[in-house]
């Protein structure tokens, strides 16, 4: 892929500066050594539909970004469903006070996976390759966050293990539908939707919140 560095490099700059997030020069650096990782190896392993360096700094870098305020210092956080490592890697890089766990069961994603930890060197990050129903933490998370992965219902039924009180689950979505909503229900869980802005991104974007409520947890371990 022929990246012109420099332009990526002022894009992703005032993009970071656009979301309230501006990085060091080397998280940047980083940034897009992840980005050109992405683009040599997409043409082996399909990873992604994106190959514009433009677009996927915006759909991809940008877009698992965008929400890096709801993550805080020391917090454990872990991405379901990671494939390219989106947005794990990305926020992995920006926060590198966070501790994430990029769990996949497609072992060409990885192995792809396990290279970006090699080459941007993050030692806040660790790689998992499983189906999440079959993967059980030493302890649980304080964050759990899927893009794309799956329906909200079936991404909160499947991680319920992996929670605990204060678990917050963040799914990265167009828009939360009507019957999306009905499906989970909200006995089990507190719901909240927030609209996402994201700089070069045309399309809606939407962060769905949910919290386990206590007397769910309570079901669970009795």
């Amino acid at each position: 892929m022929n990246f012109q560095f420099e332009d990526l490099y002022d894009r992703l700059e005032r993009g970071l500066v656009d979301i309230g997030m501006p990085l060091q020069d080397s998280q940047l650096n980083r940034l897009l050594d992840y980005l050109a990782l992405l683009g040599k190896w997409n043409k082996t392993y399909n990873l992604t539909a994106i190959t514009d360096p433009q677009r996927m700094l915006y759909y991809h870098l940008l877009d698992s970004l965008v929400i890096h305020d709801r993550i805080l210092p020391g917090q454990s956080a872990l991405d379901v469903g990671s494939g390219a490592g989106l947005p794990g890697v990305p926020l992995a890089i920006a926060l590198p006070g966070s501790k994430w766990t990029l769990l996949d069961c497609n072992g060409k994603k990885t192995r792809f996976l396990q290279q970006v930890l090699a080459v941007c060197a993050l030692d806040n990050a660790v790689v998992v390759k499983s189906r999440v129903e079959d993967y059980h933490a030493a302890k649980p998370f304080d964050i759990i966050v899927s893009r794309a992965f799956t329906s909200l219902a079936k991404f909160a039924d499947s991680v319920t293990h992996l929670c605990q009180a204060e678990t917050l689950l963040l799914s990265m979505k167009t828009s939360l539908s009507n019957s999306e909503a009905r499906e989970l229900g909200d006995d089990r869980y507190l719901i909240q939707e927030t609209e996402l802005q994201v700089p070069g991104v045309i399309e809606k974007r939407s962060l769905v919140s949910l919290k386990i409520k206590a007397a769910a947890i309570a079901g669970k371990d009795n």
